[in-house]
C-alpha cells in the first residue's frame, strides 16, 4: 500500500519538475506560449488535454 503512494508521490514530483523547466528557463516564450492559450477556444483546449491524457496512457502501458 505504501509503496503505491511512494511511486504516486514521485510520478507528482517529476511532473512538478517537468512542468517547471520551461517557466525556469525561459519565462518570456512561456508567458507567450500562454498568451496564445488563452486564445483557443473549449474544443481545441479539450482535444489537447485529452491528447495528452492518451499519450500518456500509453507511455505507462508500454512500459509497464
Amino acid at each position: 500500500m505504501f509503496d503505491m503512494w511512494d511511486t504516486f508521490l514521485k510520478a507528482i514530483a517529476l511532473m512538478l519538475i517537468l512542468e517547471g523547466v520551461f517557466p525556469f528557463s525561459s519565462p518570456g516564450a512561456w508567458r507567450e506560449a500562454f498568451q496564445k492559450l488563452l486564445q483557443l477556444n473549449d474544443g481545441q483546449i479539450r482535444f489537447m488535454g485529452l491528447s495528452t491524457m492518451l499519450t500518456g496512457l500509453i507511455i505507462l502501458y508500454l512500459t509497464s
